[in-house]
């Protein structure tokens, strides 16, 4: 085999975003063992980020996996077999929560409300009332399938009336919009290293309530999983740094980079880049007269999706982006297949000279 070369792409899709030259750099460091001091340093520094970052006093910490790792180590260990778990369904990403319990053998109460729409949260309320034994309630922050915000904190609310842990998917969200882990009333949340916090795919940093972590402790069956194990995983990354995997180490090299970038810029800096990029994206699109199908109250900054036109071939169209101008957008997933296109700005995507580079592109192309 020759030498590895990837071509260069300017990454406007759902994500993987592109990672910031500075985070690349971080990888090459050299690689120390996962039970070195030193290395045990550079832990102690993330996690303290990391919490700073999911606004809690509780644990934090990155699995050695995509958000999907994360996705599943919550279902994995915030209830056992047969217990109730409301699940909040407004998208693809919803919906493979609900696969995920049901393969748990969790009893899944789907809250299955219109695509490209927030959730009523009454919906939540009666739920809880006609199931007050319910053992965890799941919602997702940012569903990038539909470029919807969910308001996690009102349904939060709603949680705390009750004695069910609640679970928040941001894989999205974190770092390009506001969440506050400890004031919305969350127990586990996870997201992922590729968006917002602009690192490669391969680690999803997560937030852990003390109420969850003693859960897990004294479940009466452990996890099914040993590598999901979330009080195992902050075990490690605790104090004591009691060992269990072979962490990714050159990931949480990139990871640190990443949240120092973070801390360097500012993160309420970060969440108004964010804003800002994507008001100017949705203002060129109009001027275009290109429909955006999400309302102004229900709609993410950090991904935006566009009606495709009926003239426009969809495989085409993308294809012709990467092929031509080595721009990738996404394609639409479930209710929304074939019939948008998903444009990204997150973390090192987000930059307004990308909001000029693809208004220019829709100009010439749609």
């Amino acid at each position: 085999m020759k030498p590895l070369k990837v071509n260069k792409r300017i990454i406007l899709g759902p994500g993987p975003s592109s990672a910031n030259p500075e985070v690349l750099k971080s990888l090459s460091n050299p690689i120390l063992g996962y039970l070195d001091p030193e290395f045990f340093k550079i832990l102690d520094d993330v996690r303290g980020s990391l919490k700073s970052l999911f606004r809690t006093n509780d644990n934090a910490f990155a699995l050695s996996g995509s958000g999907s790792s994360g996705m599943e180590a919550g279902l994995t260990c915030l209830a056992e077999r047969g217990d109730k778990v409301i699940i909040c369904s407004y998208g693809y990403f919803c919906e493979r929560q609900i696969l995920m319990a049901e393969r748990l053998e969790l009893e899944v109460i789907p809250l299955r409300s219109e695509w490209g729409k927030q959730m009523d949260s009454s919906l939540l309320e009666e739920a809880l009332k006609e199931n007050p034994d319910t053992k965890l309630v799941v919602a997702t922050h940012a569903e990038t399938s539909t470029g919807v915000k969910q308001n996690i904190q009102e349904l939060g609310k709603i949680v705390s009336k009750y004695d069910a842990m609640y679970m928040v998917d941001c894989v999205t969200s974190l770092a390009g919009t506001e969440l506050l882990f400890d004031s919305w009333n969350i127990d586990f949340a996870y997201s992922g290293s590729q968006k917002c916090l602009a690192s490669p795919p391969g680690l999803s940093p997560c937030a852990l309530s003390n109420r969850a972590y003693e859960y897990i402790r004294n479940r009466t069956k452990k996890p099914s999983s040993w590598y999901l194990d979330l009080s195992l995983i902050n075990d490690y990354w605790g104090k004591d740094h009691i060992p269990q995997y072979t962490v990714a180490v050159s990931s949480i090299y990139g990871l640190y980079e990443s949240l120092r970038l973070l801390e360097e810029e500012g993160i309420e800096e970060r969440w108004t880049r964010h804003v800002l990029n994507a008001e100017k994206l949705r203002k060129g699109l109009l001027e275009l007269n290109i429909n955006l199908p999400i309302s102004e109250k229900d709609r993410l900054d950090q991904l935006t999706v566009v009606t495709k036109p009926d003239h426009i071939d969809d495989v085409e169209f993308r294809n012709r982006l990467i092929n031509d101008y080595s721009i990738e957008i996404g394609r639409g997933l479930g209710d929304f297949e074939g019939k948008v296109f998903r444009i990204g700005l997150m973390g090192e995507s987000c930059k307004s000279e990308y909001v000029d580079l693809i208004l220019d592109v829709f100009k010439k192309e749609i």
